[in-house]
Order: structure tokens, then sequence, then C-alpha cells
């Protein structure tokens, strides 16, 4: 244990010592650029929720602002670490497991909605006169309290075997705030992947599902419900690609392994860097254009109040 313990920290200053400096600010830059305007229009969008009792009382606009606000603060946490790595601030693990927990429980969070709002859209237009009465205000509220007790149980069950094999020594050594300081067994590491990808793969089928059983009554229908079956099969469609980038969010960690590895740290920050991008942020910034600015009634809503943003500035000068 403490060979692997040392294993994960020593990797940590080998990487950043071997570093460009000047590329690791034009990086840590970049990422600001693409993080920080995902988390406003995040945080507006819920704003815009809260706000709107139209949207406070569907089930579908309820369900979206779950992925608003688990997005927004995950992207956050993780640019923290990201933040951590640019100015090599090592801390205790201690202090670094309730934030893995954190952030391990949101990273599961959104990818489920994403079932739960493809099911609504599912039964609202597979089975509409059944809808209102399914998914009502309390059942969707108890929905979203599964959906949370769900994932924070998926990474409870990774501290709990964590807690099982370590030792107290490990609690006070420097790291950086990253899910790996809790997996320092292969094995543990090995089922933890197999398990998301089975989880995952079991969702993909299940989204297949949903859009295929939509596009059967949108070939079907005919007028508005055609037009609405159309709409809800593209956004089950977008649903889809959002599921299989954060699949592959999964897969990361197994090849940034297997590439530090290869002693390869350049390739290894090169890989590490497009991953958080593109598995991290691009998925998660996903959600507010298939809901919020497709939405005819959301996108009206956040006019609505962005109008009212730029008249009040004015009104003050």
């Amino acid at each position: 244990m403490n060979s692997n313990s040392s294993n994960v920290n020593g990797s940590g200053d080998t990487l950043l010592k071997g570093n460009d400096p000047v590329r690791l600010d034009v990086t840590t830059a970049v990422a600001q650029l693409f993080v920080w305007p995902f988390v406003s229009i995040d945080f507006f969008m819920f704003y815009v929720f809260l706000k709107r009792h139209v949207l406070r009382a569907e089930a579908r606009y309820v369900l979206f602002a779950q992925t608003l606000l688990a997005d927004a603060i995950f992207l956050m946490l993780t640019d923290f670490v990201v933040i951590t790595y640019h100015v090599f601030l090592l801390l205790p693990v201690a202090m670094c497991i309730p934030l893995c927990i954190i952030m391990d429980t949101l990273t599961d969070v959104s990818p489920t909605i994403i079932v739960a709002m493809s099911l609504e859209r599912y039964v609202a237009i597979c089975m509409p006169l059944r809808h209102v009465h399914i998914f009502t205000p309390n059942r969707t509220k108890i929905v979203i309290a599964c959906v949370w007790l769900f994932c924070f149980l998926k990474t409870f069950v990774d501290v709990a075997i964590f807690f099982s094999y370590v030792t107290s020594a490990y609690f006070s050594q420097l790291t950086f705030c990253y899910f790996e300081i809790l997996l320092l067994q292969e094995w543990h590491m090995t089922m933890r992947g197999n398990f998301y990808i089975l989880n995952y793969a079991v969702v993909l089928l299940i989204l297949l599902f949903f859009y295929r059983s939509i596009m059967h009554i949108a070939q079907r229908a005919s007028g508005d419900d055609k037009k609405a079956a159309s709409k809800g099969q593209r956004t089950v469609l977008l649903h889809l690609l959002q599921l299989f980038l954060c699949t592959l969010e999964t897969l990361c960690p197994f090849i940034e392994t297997k590439i530090i590895e290869m002693g390869n740290i350049d390739v290894y920050l090169i890989v590490r860097y497009f991953n958080f991008l593109a598995f991290s942020v691009i998925s998660r910034a996903t959600s507010p254009l298939i809901y919020g600015f497709r939405d005819e009634r959301f996108y009206a809503s956040i006019k609505q109040y962005a109008r009212c943003g730029i008249i009040s500035v004015s009104t003050e000068k």
C-alpha cells in the first residue's frame, strides 16, 4: 500500500517538474475560457428556472435544472483541481477525500438525470394521456432524490473499499485531488472501471430504445403530433451523444494510466488536457444547448431576463 501511495504522489510531482511553465500557463488560461462561460450560462439558466413558476411546474424543466446545477458545480470543482496543478498546490489526502466524493457524485448525476429526462420525453410522446399522472411534481422530486442517492451510493462503495485497506499514515500525505488517490489497488480500479462501462452501456441501450420508440411514433404521426415527436427524437439523439461522451470520460483514467506507464510525460499531459476539455467540459456544455436554447419556452424566458438585465444596466448608467 505504501508503494502504491507513493506512486500516486510521486507521479504528480514528476509530471509538473517535467512540464513547460509557458505551456502550463497557456493551457490553464484556455481552460478558464472554456469553463467559466459555461458555468455562467448554467447558473443564469438555473436562475431563470427559479424565477419562472411555469418552468418549475413542468417535470422536464425541473430535471433540466438539476443537470444545470450539477454541471456548474462539477465544472467549478474540476477547474479548482486544474488550478491546483498550475500553482503546485498539494493537499493532505484527508482534505481531498470530501472533494473527491463530491466530484465523483456529480460526475454521475447529469448522465443519470439524462436518462430520466429521456424517459419523460418517451412518456410524453408515446403515452401522452398518462404523462400528467406519471410525472407529477412530487414524483419528479422523488426521482431527483433517488438519482442523487444512487450516485452517492456508487461513490460510497468505492470509499468504503478504500477505507477497508488504507492505513492512517496515508491520510497525512500530500497529493493532488483526483479520484485515483482512492484507488490504490489495481483490482479496485479494474472493478470500478468495468462497473462504470457496464453501467453506461446499459444506459445507452435504454436511450436507444427510447429513440427507436419515439422514431416509430414520429413516422406514424401527422401535423403537430409529428412535429413534437420529431423534436423529441432529436432531443433523445442529442442525449445519446452526451451519454456517449460521458462513457468515453470513464475510459480516460485507464488511457492516461497506460500512457504514464510508458514514461512519456509530454504525451500524457496533452492527452489528459484533451480529455478534460472534450469529456469533462464539452460533454456538459451540451445540456444548455439541448434544453435551454432549443426549447422555445425556456429560450423565451432566457431572452426576457437577459433583456431585463440589459435594461437595468442602461438605466443605472
